[in-house]
Parts: structure tokens; C-alpha cells; sequence
């Protein structure tokens, strides 16, 4: 059975990939959806177009991981998409944000991925995809949104090397690295500091994201950057000193 896996699909763009992935890898037969909110991935399981099996698991722990890994030992599956969009940002600075926080955000956007990510690559088919959710962030570091940026230039860094290690396989990683986007993300995120007022001109919609991060994995592209200030923060952010762009930050 060819399978997809998405993380983080309780909300967000998790959920978005859940309903639209089916239409861009037609080849699947069953999705597996996981994340902590039992109820909303019923809500979703409800909406999706192909038969999905909800999975609740903390991916963050030993207990989360064992779940998900025994699904896998216990059936004949074969993985054609793994979307990792689970994920957690605070704003503020270091020293205003209490440790356990600061640690949490490091164990989900980048141990938790990795691990999902080592975990699956034996069952991952030939011509699949790994769609991991990484962020503009990680284009320059990010003062008042420091862990977080350092995670998702992690998540950048870890997701091209991976993809030049599985290549031979067939096996093709796409790092997605949107701006702002319209997100229940925020919710927690300003838990203590806004956002910088600026950055809501920038802001995008999750539907849009997620559509434009499906059609570039199919293209095997090995980052998706969706909308044009986007692109354009990008070429900046490689080109420019890190110095020059901090005292624009």
C-alpha cells in the first residue's frame, strides 16, 4: 500500500497538505495523519478524499515516536510523500523567553524532524517525496526570533544535504521556506512579543503556500519559496552581508 505521512496535520498548513496532497501525488492510497489534537485530526481525517488513518502522537517524545514507528513494522507499506509541517516559533528575546520554551522549539523543529525523517527513509519508495517545513527565517538570523530561525536554518541546511544523499535512491527532499503566513501559528508565537508590524505586509495564505510547495516537490525542486517578496528576501539574504542585513532586521 503506497502511503502518505503528514505531520502537524491537526491545523495550519499540516491540514492543508492533508487535503490537497491527494490531488498532487495521485499515486497514494492511504494517508496517515499525526499530531497531539486527537479531535482535530478527526476533523480532518473527516475531509480528506482518500481513506485516512489518524495517528495521535508527541512526536517530541520517545513514547510519540514509538507509535508512529509501529505503525510502520506492522504493515506492508510503501511511503510515496512524507510531509514533516509540525512546528513551533516564539517571538521574543532570549532572555525573555523561559529555557524549557527555547528547548521545546529546538526538540520539534529539529530533533523531532530529523528523527521522523530517519525513521521513514526505509520506507520510503522510489520516485517519493519529503516535504519539510522550514521558513524565510532561515535565510538570515532573526534578533527577537533567534531559536527559532536557528532551527529553521537547520531544517534548510539538513533538507538540501538530504537531498544530495538520497538522490541515488530517487527519494527527492524539498525544503519549503515561506514568509509570514496565516496560521494559527501566530496565536502562540505572540505569546511575548508581536510580530513586527512590517512583516504582516509580507503575510500569505496557508492555502496558497502549501499548493506552491506540492507543485515545486513534484518538480524535485530542492527549496520552495512561495510569492514574489519571497524570492526577491532570498537572493538579498545570499547576497548581501549578514552584518549589513542585521541593521535592517
Amino acid at each position: 500500500m503506497n502511503i502518505g505521512i503528514i505531520t502537524g496535520a491537526s491545523s495550519g498548513m499540516g491540514k492543508w497538505f492533508a487535503f490537497y496532497a491527494p490531488f498532487y501525488f495521485p499515486e497514494i492510497d492511504e494517508l496517515w495523519i499525526t499530531g497531539r489534537n486527537v479531535k482535530r485530526l478527526e476533523q480532518v481525517s473527516r475531509k480528506t478524499k482518500i481513506p485516512t488513518k489518524v495517528i495521535p502522537a508527541d512526536l517530541t517524545t520517545a513514547a510519540g515516536m514509538e507509535v508512529l514507528a509501529s505503525n510502520l513494522s506492522k504493515e506492508n507499506v510503501r511511503i510515496n510523500l512524507l510531509v514533516q509541517s509540525a512546528g513551533l516559533g516564539k517571538i521574543g528575546a532570549v532572555a525573555d523567553v523561559p529555557a524549557e520554551e527555547l528547548e521545546e522549539m529546538i526538540d520539534l523543529n529539529c530533533k523531532s524532524l530529523t528523527k521522523v525523517a530517519k525513521l521513514c527513509i526505509p520506507f520510503m519508495a522510489e520516485e517519493s517525496h519529503i516535504i519539510n517545513l522550514a521558513s524565510a527565517a532561515a535565510f538570515v538570523p532573526q534578533p527577537e526570533f533567534a531559536v527559532y530561525a536557528a532551527t529553521k536554518s537547520y531544517v534548510l541546511s539538513f533538507s538540501q544535504a538530504l537531498y544530495k544523499e538520497l538522490r541515488k535512491d530517487k527519494i527527492y527532499v524539498t525544503a519549503v521556506c515561506p514568509g509570514c503566513v496565516d496560521t494559527p501559528f501566530f496565536d502562540v508565537a505572540q505569546k511575548y512579543q508581536e510580530m513586527k508590524s512590517y512583516k504582516s505586509f509580507f503575510m500569505s495564505k496557508d492555502k496558497a503556500v502549501v499548493k506552491t510547495a506540492l507543485v515545486d516537490a513534484k518538480k524535485k525542486k530542492r527549496i520552495s519559496i512561495h510569492g514574489t517578496y519571497m524570492k526577491l528576501f532570498y537572493y538579498v539574504c545570499k547576497y548581501l552581508p549578514t552584518g549589513l542585513l542585521l541593521k535592517f532586521m
